[in-house]
């Protein structure tokens, strides 16, 4: 095997790792997308009725995301989190001299909310299924693990091709990379498209923030380098094989 080759080789090796490191992290957890929103100090009987709804295996769309916005809540593509204090009381402490102690509380989403059809207003399942959105959530949670999978897959035929010492199997691993990136992208645009329509529906209340956490920015790193990964494998392999090829032919002549 040509050095050329084998450096790219190599390369492309440690470039599918990264990917895959950063896409498991970015599936597993839960900051694809924050609100920043004012820390509530009480537990008023709202915010407990909040709490309660948010932690129910009932909560609907628009319930969670009401908690979410309130309580600076996390969403993940399995979980939903929300920071309230850890010390409640049912009155505004008279004065604060130093910052008080906050706990996460987290729920997962089910299978089945998952697969869930979105309603066209968030909450009221009278008013239509909203396809668009509903297809975008389940793409959303599916293309990541397909994504990963191709990866995988693609990472078992690249160790044959090493057993068998040939790079021509690789070309079926750079292939899988392509699609393995494919599904990424996918999936992070199928997000932010999710998000830009479910804030147009629930539009944020005041003093309320929103932007894009670090897992989200995770599989966002994780396509570029699943392509780069997988461009490094063909060229390799077809530029190995295609010179093989022609050594063949010199030395028949």
């Amino acid at each position: 095997m040509d050095n050329r080759f084998a450096t790219a080789f190599v390369i492309a090796c440690v470039l599918s790792l990264i990917s895959t490191i950063y896409m498991a992290a970015s599936i597993g957890t839960d900051f694809w997308y924050e609100y920043r929103s004012p820390v509530q100090e009480n537990s008023s009987d709202l915010n407990k009725s909040i709490w309660t709804d948010f932690a129910s295996d009932e909560a609907d769309e628009k319930t969670y995301n009401d908690a979410l916005f309130r309580f600076n809540g996390t969403m993940g593509l399995w979980r939903r989190c929300i920071t309230i204090p850890q010390n409640t009381y049912w009155y505004s402490p008279p004065e604060r001299t130093e910052s008080f102690d906050v706990v996460t509380k987290c729920m997962s989403f089910t299978l089945n909310e998952q697969f869930m059809e979105k309603f066209v207003d968030p909450g009221n399942h009278n008013s239509g299924i909203d396809l668009l959105r509903t297809y975008l959530w389940r793409c959303q949670f599916l293309l990541p693990f397909v994504s990963l999978g191709l990866m995988c897959f693609g990472a078992v035929i690249g160790f044959c091709a090493c057993i068998c010492r040939s790079l021509y199997p690789t070309i079926a691993t750079g292939i899988l990379h392509l699609l393995a990136g494919l599904c990424t992208l996918g999936s992070v645009s199928c997000y932010v498209a999710g998000i830009e329509l479910l804030h147009q529906k629930l539009e944020l209340p005041e003093n309320v923030s929103g932007e894009f956490g670090w897992s989200f920015c995770l599989a966002c790193v994780s396509a570029p380098l699943q392509f780069m990964a997988s461009a490094l494998f063909i060229w390799a392999a077809h530029t190995n094989r295609k010179e093989y090829t022609l050594m063949k032919a010199y030395r028949v002549a």
